[in-house]
């Protein structure tokens, strides 16, 4: 309690919650159709409210009551869209206290009993509005057997009776409840509306925000009005007086987005030194490791979005000066590059949330984005070998190779036969492809490969379903057998390529093929055990024992070398306590 005023304080997400269809932002379909339909006089039983957080929902479903049960100043109006708010039945209803507007939470009430009571109160007329009206928010959380309960009523409740639903989790909600409602999808607020919204509220509190800080309060929210206001009402507190953008990050936790583009820069010129300088700087400063890595993804794909589509940059919540900025990278990067580092990004998040310290794995995440920074693509490659070797030259120091720098990686098998015979590189790199397959000569050579890798879904794909056809160092080709994968083909030359370093070509085939590696194993067992129930003991002993069958066949020499293994070590000097000394 204030003493100045003796009322309560109320948060700014309660104090200006909407209160009429007109004070809904952001939902104009769904409120078109609304008021269409109490026209209309066309009120469906049941409605259904879905979106993300703080878009309204349960705002709306008592909006949706009021305008029921409202009965206007004079007490004779009926259904309407403009609900008067000060007749009993608004003001009772936007206070929670209404006898005939029930709410229930179904995360915490989710179970048949709840839903039974429902059933059995529906059957009583309302005690003083026009409509019983139950708003159950949360929906998805009841239990099967409760949503199932409330099917019958909800398809068929009395006339007196109507359901207002709000859920997060829409694709939760069984499809035998949504076809017996309305849906409405609440959307995001778009960040014009959300940037006026914020200015009427701080306006009415008589509170002096600047336009930044209202764009990176409305960036955080990410389309939610009551994760805007309620950030609006702490800024308002943090600032003392005219709340700055400065001081709005300060209070997020968040890294200057000037700051950010700087590092931005750095890590793609590939100046290591300067990107860690900057991302200590920033550390220093109060920036969250996590948040800097999550600002520089954001920039990543803002700056993909408008090379692609360059009117993506008129963006209220992103200031000139960024603009500019960004629409200079977007044109001075190539894609590749921007996917490169996007990639890299999102495993670097993994990483650094992971880390026992999140800063020392920022600074790792950047030092490998700035030495990738200058490694050329593989259309560079082959373009230099192309055109021979160029001069050795060493790379900066905390930067990668230089654009002139010589490629040791192995090139593409495209490049080999593009390089000019003359060429003492190119013709290097030709044999390196024979020397790494020429220990794979034969087939088995590379089933000793994937064993060696412990691959064992390969394995079993290639044993159970690979029927040869024909092999060559690098070329495989092989009619699948029964229901063979798909992707069989190209995950083992994915997989091949990857451990040998080496493009192979791994084709499929109609016909032609010869047994399965597993298909000669069985045969080959087959027959041992064939040969074994041939012997006139085996046959004795099957004859005496009906059920019995020969379940595996092993050489002397297998049998040896399996006691080998399982036996105990000998003991040198074993002592015998009965021998005299």
């Amino acid at each position: 309690m204030t003493e100045a005023t003796g009322t309560r304080y109320q948060v700014l997400a309660r104090k200006y919650r909407p209160e009429t269809f007109a004070d809904l932002v952001g939902q104009d379909a769904m409120v078109r159709t609304l008021k269409n339909a109490f026209a209309a006089d066309r009120i469906a039983q049941a409605f259904i409210m879905t979106g993300i957080r703080g878009t309204g929902k349960t705002t709306t479903a008592r909006i949706i009551a009021k305008g029921m049960n409202c009965v206007g100043p004079d007490g004779t109006s009926g259904p309407t869209t403009e609900p008067c708010g000060k007749c009993e039945h608004c003001v009772a209803i936007m206070e929670g206290r209404h006898v005939d507007v029930m709410e229930m939470d179904a995360a915490s009430r989710t179970g048949v009993g709840d839903i039974r009571e429902i059933i059995e109160s529906v059957h009583y007329r309302a005690a003083s509005a026009r409509y019983k009206i139950y708003i159950i928010d949360e929906v998805h959380m009841l239990s099967t057997n409760a949503f199932n309960a409330l099917l019958k009523t909800l398809e068929e409740p009395p006339a007196h009776v109507k359901f207002i639903f709000a859920t997060t989790e829409i694709r939760k909600v069984p499809v035998t409840v949504l076809s017996r409602c309305q849906r409405f999808d609440l959307r995001r607020i778009e960040p014009e509306v959300m940037i006026a919204l914020l200015q009427k509220i701080a306006g009415a509190e008589g509170a002096a925000i600047t336009d930044d800080a209202l764009a990176l309060i409305t960036r955080a929210a990410e389309g939610s009005a009551r994760d805007a206001t309620s950030l609006l009402d702490q800024a308002i507190s943090h600032g003392a007086g005219e709340t700055t953008a400065d001081q709005v990050r300060a209070m997020l936790g968040l890294a200057d987005r000037g700051r950010v583009l700087d590092l931005f820069d750095m890590i793609l010129k590939g100046d290591a030194a300067g990107a860690l300088n900057e991302l200590s700087a920033q550390y220093a400063d109060g920036a969250d490791p996590m948040a800097v890595l999550r600002d520089l993804a954001e920039i990543t794909h803002w700056v993909s979005v408008i090379k692609i589509t360059p009117e993506a940059a008129d963006d209220p919540t992103v200031p000139p000066d960024e603009r500019s900025r960004g629409l200079a990278i977007a044109g001075a990067l190539p894609m590749r590059v921007l996917t490169r580092m996007w990639q890299m990004l999102l495993k670097s998040l993994e990483e650094v949330a992971a880390a026992p310290n999140a800063m020392m794995a920022a600074e790792m995440a950047v030092i490998r984005m700035t030495h990738v920074a200058d490694l050329p693509d593989p259309e560079q490659l082959m373009r230099r070998l192309a055109e021979g070797p160029g001069p050795v030259q060493a790379a900066p120091q905390g930067r990668g190779p230089s654009p002139s720098a010589p490629v040791t990686h192995a090139a593409p098998r495209a490049s080999v036969t593009s390089a000019p015979t003359g060429s003492g590189a190119a013709t290097a790199l030709a044999r390196q492809p024979e020397v790494a397959l020429a220990r794979y000569a034969s087939f088995p050579a590379v089933m000793e490969l994937i064993r060696a890798n412990r691959d064992v879904k390969l394995l079993v794909e290639v044993e159970n379903h690979v029927r040869l056809v024909h092999y060559a160092p690098g070329r495989i080709e092989f009619e699948p057998a029964g229901d063979a994968p798909r992707d069989l083909a190209q995950s083992l030359a994915q997989k091949l390529q990857s451990w040998t370093g080496v493009r192979w070509g791994v084709s499929v085939v109609s016909e032609g093929g010869a047994k399965t590696i597993a298909e000669e194993r069985s045969a080959k067992d087959d027959a041992a055990k064939g040969r074994a129930e041939e012997n006139p003991l085996v046959r004795a002993v099957l004859a005496a024992f009906p059920d019995a069958y020969v379940r595996d066949v092993k050489t002397p020499e297998e049998a040896k070398t399996e006691a080998t293994a399982e036996a105990l070590p000998e003991v040198e000097d074993e002592w015998d306590p009965f021998e005299e000394n």
